[in-house]
């Protein structure tokens, strides 16, 4: 019967998407048609969606949306973008690294790859092609980058991974084998994808100094200027205590990821308002919306995929999985390979958030029967899930950075690879050396 389901659940979802239906519309089809097959009550159903929007970590999710809006809207992304340009100064492909270091900046406030990719394109792509970068080649190393807004800290996955992983107990079979695991929090996931971004980011750094020197983009002065630098740095000094209010706030113990959020939206409008002078009404009225749309897009997502999880558990689906895949190796570092390989091509076809909703009740029962700790699970996914935002035919950043820059798809697609290339290499390094995500949480708890 578990086979047969199955069938039922993963052939009728990607059969709706081969037809075209939603992302919501083809989990919830496929978990309607396992419902009725197992004789169950459709009503359950949609009490089960209902119910999987009462976390209160789920909150978060409006909150720094709106947040993101609002500091966007301020000011605060335009001088992070402003110091990130100084900094980089006469530095060989000068202006791809300060989209890189501006990304990594505003992925700290805003926990959203396309919304990274947007805030930080609209004002370095036009910079990099008046600077004679081919629009391409602009458009790419954005689009890339743009997936460290849902890595570093704050970051709606991570929040996400958090909800589904909090629901799911570690084996007793696992236990017996490696003792007992470390609890799951969303505060600790965020600690622990601080170090992996910066890998993630030093990769993207790398290839696009290998990739300037060969094409001849030079950096932006003959040499660093301390008065430039400190100019940047005094009118973005609000931007740049956005990141540490959020995440200091969190960290400390002061309010909860949650709070934090809320914090983080009256303190943009503090800023917008009275300090920086550039919020305007009608901005405030366009970031609400810009929210509701975001949030009620993933909330239809998380009802479906939800209820398609409980499905898998309740069927020991995942049981299956992990038995099956453990009689063939229990060698760490070949299931971390297979494991990355299959995340990266689901992340070439499937909504972020979706895609970790799903995972997470086949994979997380695996990892724990191999001693993995769920908090460092969690990154890698996360991790290797923000390469799908540059990955076509799904890659939403390159639809965005294509709708900056004026270039087409088919030519983002073909300067990005190397970009992609070293982003699985840094994934790699993170599932390999699980201490580079742990040292960090380990240290701030004691």
């Amino acid at each position: 019967m578990e086979a047969y389901l199955t069938l039922i659940l993963f052939g009728g979802f990607l059969a709706l998407l081969i037809l075209g239906a939603p992302i919501t519309v083809s989990l919830a089809g496929a978990a309607m048609a396992a419902y009725l097959i197992l004789d169950k009550n459709p009503i359950a159903l949609v009490q089960i969606a209902f119910t999987s929007v009462g976390n209160f970590p789920l909150m978060a999710l409006p909150s720094f949306v709106l947040a993101g809006a609002l500091m966007e809207a301020s000011g605060i992304s335009k001088r992070l973008v402003d110091i990130a340009e100084n900094m980089a100064g006469p530095v060989t492909g000068g202006l791809g690294a300060a989209t890189v270091f501006a990304c990594l900046f505003f992925g700290a406030i805003s926990g959203s790859g396309p919304a990274t990719t947007a805030a930080v394109g609209m004002l370095m792509i036009p910079a990099m092609v008046k600077r004679e970068y081919e629009p391409s080649y602009a458009s790419a190393v954005t689009a890339a980058s743009g997936g460290l807004g849902i890595i570093i800290p704050p970051s709606i996955p991570i929040v996400i991974f958090g909800i589904a992983a909090m629901g799911l107990m570690a084996p007793p079979e696992a236990i017996a084998l490696h003792g007992q695991f470390d609890t799951v929090s969303i505060p600790k996931l965020f600690i622990a994808g601080v170090i992996p971004g910066l890998i993630m980011a030093s990769t993207l750094l790398i290839t696009n100094y290998v990739i300037s020197k060969k094409r001849g983009y030079k950096g932006l002065l003959e040499a660093w200027s301390t008065d430039d630098i400190n100019d940047s740095l005094r009118r973005g000094i609000w931007s740049i205590l956005a990141p540490f209010l959020i995440l200091g706030g969190i960290y400390s113990g002061i309010f909860t990821p949650t709070e934090s959020a809320v914090v983080a939206i009256f303190y943009s409008l503090f800023v917008g308002f009275f300090l920086h002078k550039e919020l305007k009404f009608k901005n405030v009225l366009k970031s609400l919306t810009t929210t509701t749309w975001i949030t009620g897009r993933v909330l239809l997502i998380l009802f479906a995929a939800t209820v398609f999880g409980r499905l898998l558990i309740e069927q020991r689906i995942p049981v299956h999985v992990a038995d099956a895949l453990l009689s063939v190796t229990d060698n760490m570092y070949l299931v971390w390979a297979l494991t990355i390989m299959l995340l990266l091509f689901i992340g070439m076809f499937m909504e972020t958030l979706a895609a970790i909703m799903i995972i997470v009740p086949v994979l997380l029962p695996i990892m724990y029967m191999l001693g993995a700790d769920p908090t460092h699970v969690g990154i890698v996914i996360v991790c290797t899930l923000s390469i799908g935002f540059a990955t076509p035919p799904l890659g939403e950043n390159i639809f965005v950075a294509s709708g900056i820059g004026g270039s087409t798809v088919e030519q983002i697609t073909a300067r990005i690879h190397p970009f992609v290339l070293a982003s699985v290499v840094g994934v790699f390094i993170i599932a390999f050396f699980p201490s580079l995500t742990l040292w960090l949480p380990g240290l701030v708890s004691g």
